[in-house]
């Protein structure tokens, strides 16, 4: 007896659907990410046990690091340049577009403008700024926004170059956040000096930035 030879069907899968949500699930992905920029100083924030988030938008993060140095990033660069002219208004500084642009592609700022004498790798805002991109790179993490108050030429006490950053910030964006982010090993008169020179601005509201620490942790 011959064999029955069954005829084999095609099998076909429609993948429209699938591809069809493979392109939705991506397109919410890059609409929903966040990107992280890369920061020169980066800091291990102290552990807490506090719930209350920063938010992630319209903040001034005020940076310090283990030794004092203080820098500042906000999240828009246009208001952070804006910011920028106020200050250099305040200290007479010609900006160059070239300067704006460096300043802008920066993450990150901390520049003095009468740096400290004495010391070799402290350089002026001015000089920061017409430096190539590798340059700035270099020198930035030994830099830092002086805190300590200046008086003028009358001994009548000025604000610090600190409190001016922040009060130009202020006067570009009025409902900006603050937040001190400190490392974890930053001693505490350090920490101290920063909101003294805060509230010395009536800038008596702000965050201390720091990492969830769990239940059982020690």
């Amino acid at each position: 007896m011959g064999k029955v030879k069954i005829k084999k069907a095609d099998v076909w899968i429609d993948m429209t659907p699938m591809s069809d949500v493979m392109v939705l699930l991506l397109t919410f992905f890059m609409m929903t990410a966040t990107f992280v920029s890369n920061e020169p100083v980066k800091v291990v924030a102290p552990q807490s046990i506090s719930e209350i988030k920063v938010p992630e938008t319209g903040v001034l993060n005020i940076v310090v690091d283990s030794v004092g140095n203080v820098f500042m990033s906000m999240e828009n660069r246009n208001e952070a340049l804006a910011a920028l002219r106020n200050f250099s208004d305040r200290y007479g500084i010609s900006l160059t577009p070239q300067m704006e642009n460096a300043f802008k592609n920066d993450t990150q700022w901390g520049v003095a403008v009468n740096p400290e004498k004495g010391k070799a790798d402290k350089v002026t805002l001015e000089e920061y700024l017409k430096m190539s991109d590798e340059q700035r790179a270099a020198v930035f993490v030994a830099q830092g926004i002086p805190t300590d108050s200046v008086a003028n030429a009358e001994g009548v006490k000025q604000m610090s170059e600190f409190q001016a950053w922040v009060k130009s910030v202020r006067e570009v964006s009025k409902d900006i956040k603050l937040a001190i982010d400190a490392r974890y090993d930053t001693s505490y008169p350090i920490i101290k000096k920063i909101m003294s020179e805060l509230q010395d601005m009536s800038e008596n509201r702000y965050f201390l930035k720091t990492q969830y620490k769990q239940g059982g942790d020690d």
